[in-house]
Formats: C-alpha cells, sequence, structure tokens
C-alpha cells in the first residue's frame, strides 16, 4: 500500500509539472468521469424509483393507491386470517375470512377437511376472545377458570357441498346457543368469498370437563349467566342425524388399522389430542381408491373419550352403503367408523358419505372392484 501511495504521489507531481496541455485533457476526462457517474446514478435512482413504484402499486401501499385501489386493499386485508374477523347479526354473529393456503390442501388442490375443521375451531376461539368471555384456554370464561372447567367436543357433524381451492378465501361464519341441560351448541356456516355460496355447515355440542379429575361436569347456572348475553335463540342448522351407530370390532370391519399412536404436536391446550386430529384417524383406514373417485361429502362424530401421548388406537370401518356396486341412482358410498383403545374402550363413533369425483365412467366402473376389497 506504501508503494502504491508513493507512486501516485509521484504521479500527480508529474502532472502537477507537466504542460497546461496536459492539465486540461486530464481536467475533461475528470469533468466526462463525473458526469458518466452522475448519469449512471440518476439511471439507477430512476430504475430503483419505477421498480419501488411497481412494487407500490402491486401490494397496494396507502401513499400511491387509489381510492379503488385503497378499497381492494381493504378488502385484501379483510381476507386475511388472523384476528381479522368482526361480529355481526347484532354482535351474535362472528364472521373471519380465510385464505387457503399451500398446505392446506389436497392432492386435488382442494382445501382439506382438517384444514377446514381447524377454520371451524378457529373462529369459535375467535369469538370468544372478541366477546370477551375468554379468560384462558380454549374458551373458557372466568367462572370456568374458577371451576376448573374446559371446553370439550361431545359431537360434530359437517356437511360439504364444495371444497374450495388453493388461493380461494372463504368466509365463516359462527354462533352458539342452549341445547339442552348441560350443553351449548354452536353451528357454522362457511361460504365462497367471492360468490357467497354455501361450500360447508356444521353443527356441534360442547360440554364441560374437569380438568383435574377428567370428568364431565354440569353447566352450572353461573356460567350460563356469562354465555347467555351472546346465545342466539335458535335451533342447529342441520338436523341431527338420527341414525344410530352400531359397534364395530376388527372380525366385522371392513378395513382396520392398529397400532396408532398420538404424538406431542397431536395435543392442545388442554393436555389431549385435539379433537381435529380424530377425523385424521378416521380418514387414514380409509382405502385409497375410495378417496380417489369420491370426495367426502359429510361426516358426523361422537366423541366418547378423551386419549393421550400414552393411548394406542384402533381404526376400524365398514361400508353401510355403496351406491356404485349396487348401481344406485346416487353412487354415495356410506361408511361407518370406531376408534378403540386396546383395551376396548371407545374413544369416538363416526360415519362418512362419499359422493362420486368428476370422473369418466370407465374410472367409476373400475372403482366398484377396488372399494370391496377389505384393507390388509
Amino acid at each position: 500500500m506504501a508503494t502504491t501511495a508513493r507512486g501516485f504521489l509521484l504521479v500527480n507531481k508529474h502532472f502537477q509539472v507537466g504542460s497546461f496541455q496536459n492539465k486540461e485533457i486530464n481536467q475533461m476526462k475528470k469533468a466526462v468521469k463525473d458526469e458518466m457517474r452522475m448519469a449512471s446514478a440518476s439511471s439507477r435512482r430512476k430504475i430503483i424509483s419505477q421498480e419501488y413504484g411497481v412494487r407500490k402499486k402491486h401490494f397496494g401501499c396507502v401513499n400511491v393507491a387509489t381510492g379503488e385501489e385503497r378499497q381492494k386493499l381493504d378488502s385484501w386485508k379483510s381476507n386475511i386470517s388472523g384476528g381479522s374477523g368482526r361480529l355481526v347479526q347484532d354482535g351474535l354473529v362472528y364472521r373471519q375470512n380465510f385464505l387457503v393456503r399451500s398446505f392446506e390442501i389436497c392432492f386435488d388442490g382442494k382445501l382439506s377437511l382438517a384444514a377446514l375443521t381447524n377454520y371451524l375451531q378457529d373462529t369459535a376461539l375467535e369469538q370468544c376472545r372478541v366477546i370477551g368471555i375468554s379468560a384462558d384456554g380454549f374458551g373458557s370464561t372466568p367462572e370456568m377458570n374458577r371451576q376448573d372447567l374446559i371446553w370439550v367436543t361431545s359431537t360434530l357433524q359437517i356437511v360439504v357441498d364444495s371444497y374450495p381451492s388453493w388461493h380461494d378465501c372463504v368466509e365463516v361464519d359462527t354462533w352458539f346457543y342452549p341445547s339442552g341441560q348441560n350443553s351449548v351448541g354452536r353451528d357454522w356456516v362457511v361460504r365462497d368469498g367471492k360468490t357467497g355460496s354455501t361450500l360447508a355447515q356444521a353443527t356441534s355440542l360442547w360440554v364441560l370437563m374437569n380438568k383435574k379429575t377428567r370428568k364431565l361436569s354440569k353447566l352450572k347456572e353461573e356460567i350460563r349467566d356469562e354465555l347467555a348475553p351472546h346465545m342466539r335463540n335458535c335451533d342447529p342448522i342441520i338436523v341431527k342425524d338420527s341414525r344410530k351407530l352400531l359397534r364395530l370390532d376388527v372380525d366385522t370391519a371392513d378395513f382396520a388399522r392398529e397400532g396408532v399412536k398420538p404424538e406431542w404436536d397431536q395435543l392442545d391446550l388442554n393436555q389431549h389430542v385435539n379433537h381435529v386430529q380424530y377425523i385424521n384417524w378416521i380418514l387414514e383406514v380409509v382405502p385409497r381408491s375410495l378417496v380417489e373417485h369420491h370426495k367426502l361429502s359429510a361426516i358426523t362424530l361422537e366423541y366418547r373419550k378423551e386419549c393421550t401421548t400414552d393411548s394406542v388406537l384402533q381404526s376400524l370401518a365398514r361400508i353401510v352403503k355403496d351406491g356404485v356396486r349396487h348401481n344406485s341412482n346416487d353412487k354415495v358410498i356410506e361408511l361407518e367408523h370406531l376408534l378403540l383403545l386396546e383395551n376396548g374402550s371407545e374413544i369416538a363413533r363416526g360415519s362418512t358419505s362419499w359422493t362420486p369425483r368428476d370422473f369418466p365412467a370407465e374410472i367409476t366402473t373400475n372403482h366398484k372392484v377396488l372399494i370391496t376389497e377389505p384393507a390388509k
């Protein structure tokens, strides 16, 4: 570095004692170089400005957006989940929008039933938070906290008309209402965020459980008083499926999976397996051929007992109606399901209905043989 510096000084000195012509040429070169540098900087600033302007336009920045763009931005913001819901219908219905994300879809590009059920749970909890009755845990009221009580799902029934696709926006409405002496009903309507058409409906019953004794508890008057101002006076949105679900065992089941073990990441804040995971276990036993050629259009679950990471389960299913094999007009296939502990205790009973996907007739014909093959 010292040699270079000395060299530079010598050269500089040479120019100082050189001719005026050489000095003028040097100044001209410097002026041209500076002008080019300024032009280059100006060009870069122009490019950056243009690029930034494009980005601001795409992302709808408030300082450059037109009134119409701001309106679209506000609408878009309301389409994103995460505390963006609001109360409607005199404050008795909670509405929240969700954008279907890539990790929530199945092989067909449609929202999975488990993801849809997570939307239902999220809106239920968000409503409790927004109306100010959620003190701690999953929607527990202050009085529930004092009595060590938590909510658990007793029954869940979902009917799906159409599944949204990746990047679709869906609108979910939820509300709750009195149902019997010791339970609360909660319903949902899921709509297309653009057209407003109904995609799915769901109804459920919730009961109280003591988180220390793990036993069910009565819905006491002081807890009813906390809930009453926010309840609707209505009937369930779906008529309860009155068919009795019969008990299954390995011998009578068409499909079975043993050795199902809950994982730690399947537990929720109530320290037991979340009710959404039961749906995944039920669907795991369904034959691949059925899932490929039919879509799940309805599910009913009756929760009998909680389970934890120490549990080992069996998932059983049998066909109770095969509209494809028997050439019925509706082509619907219905299954009954049972989740059992190793000791035979029931975890949950359920039923599912499957309607044909929009495939060519020859594929549906091949499906007749596949669906009736029991799982090995």
